[in-house]
């Protein structure tokens, strides 16, 4: 991939309770990323886009649900989310790279 599209591999960050404990004790962040990304593709975006060391990927496909809209039922998307492991001592500060 090159450098255009591999700033469109990153969607969000994921911030929950349990993505939240993942950042204290483990140093591993959560992303929502293109459903058709890979684990490459990932590690190589975020070294660009924050520009740290990353030491894993784990990559998690979450299958869209089923929705009542009225009378009709829907489903919603399919997502992935994306689990890196950065190396000892790389921190990502979200709050920094906004206001940049």
């Amino acid at each position: 991939m090159n450098r255009e599209e591999l700033m469109t591999v990153l969607i969000a960050p994921h911030v929950t309770e349990k993505s939240s404990l993942a950042m204290q004790n483990h140093n591993q962040y959560t992303f929502r990323v293109r459903r058709d990304a890979t684990k490459v593709d990932v590690k190589k975006a975020v070294q660009l886009m924050f520009d740290v060391q990353v030491r894993g990927v784990q990559i998690v496909n979450e299958p869209g649900k089923t929705r009542r809209f009225g009378g009709r039922t829907g489903r919603t998307q399919d997502t992935k989310k994306a689990y890196v492991s950065l190396a000892q001592g790389q921190t990502i500060d979200y709050e920094a790279r906004a206001k940049a």
